[in-house]
């Protein structure tokens, strides 16, 4: 087996065994914008060279070299698709198996993810049973290449694995001076983020917050305000985007799941509302 080792100028140093896929399908980049510094099958050699090269050029570094990580090497044999990670398990059985393959690590159109203490709590809270096979659970890869954007997904027992962070990642909290094209919910969390809502905010509280808004804007839809039902509702936008960051899912990814529910759902109106079939 080859063994390459990558450069993309001002981006990474990386190993791959497969470049027209990792490099160029995944990431996105044509020949030409990518150097390939060294070839071998002495994965020893190449695991070595890429933190060198790592430190060399200021990148940042796999504290774990390649041929440490549990990748591709594991009796845990996950289903890797375009929007999808399948587990062979019932999630009963799940986090026993996480726990076994600490450091394992694959990679999705979304970036890489990794199995570390911190991202087994994810994956735990997220996973769903498979609609065709009972024994078998999955999580939604964009999802879960994202949710390390904001935490210390590379925690494994009390340490950072540093230069393990996905590829491809984004940075989203931003605001007019640290992102070109910042979305309504980039300012929502800077503003929240600025204010310490995510160093002391709890999970539970916000969601109290989230009742005491969505009662406001009711009361405003019965007295016909239109003014309170715009900022009733603007509030409710507000605390649900902060309620997704502290449980670790970013809104846009709650909103994909949403959608992926109801896309084809189909159904009827009943007095006013629409009830699914």
């Amino acid at each position: 087996m080859t063994y390459y080792l990558y450069h993309i100028p001002g981006k990474k140093i990386g190993v791959t065994r497969d470049l027209k896929y990792r490099v160029e399908e995944q990431q996105g980049y044509n020949e030409g914008e990518y150097d390939v510094i060294l070839s071998t099958e002495d994965i020893g050699i190449i695991s070595e060279a890429e933190i060198s090269l790592q430190k060399a050029y200021g990148y940042k570094v796999d504290e774990t070299p390649y041929n440490k990580l549990k990748f591709n090497n594991t009796d845990m044999n996950i289903n890797i698709t375009e929007q999808t990670t399948t587990f062979p398990c019932p999630i009963n059985k799940l986090k026993g198996q996480l726990m076994d393959n600490i450091g394992m690590k694959w990679e999705t159109d979304h970036g890489d993810c990794i199995i570390t203490n911190e991202s087994i709590k994810w994956i735990m809270k997220n996973v769903v049973t498979s609609k065709y096979n009972t024994e078998r659970c999955y999580v939604y890869n964009k999802a879960f290449a994202r949710w390390f954007d904001n935490n210390d997904a590379y925690t494994t027992n009390g340490t950072l694995t540093g230069g393990l962070a996905p590829t491809g990642m984004k940075e989203r909290k931003c605001d007019e001076g640290q992102c070109l094209n910042p979305t309504q919910f980039d300012l929502i969390r800077t503003w929240a983020n600025d204010r310490g809502l995510y160093d002391g905010g709890d999970p539970k509280t916000q969601a109290l917050k989230l009742v005491e808004e969505v009662g406001e804007t009711c009361r405003a839809i019965l007295k016909e305000d239109a003014h309170e039902m715009i900022d009733g509702i603007g509030d409710c936008v507000v605390v649900l985007t902060n309620l997704a960051e502290l449980i670790g899912t970013p809104i846009e990814d709650c909103i994909d799941a949403a959608y992926d529910e109801i896309r084809n759902r189909t159904g009827k109106m009943v007095n006013g509302t629409y009830k699914k079939d």
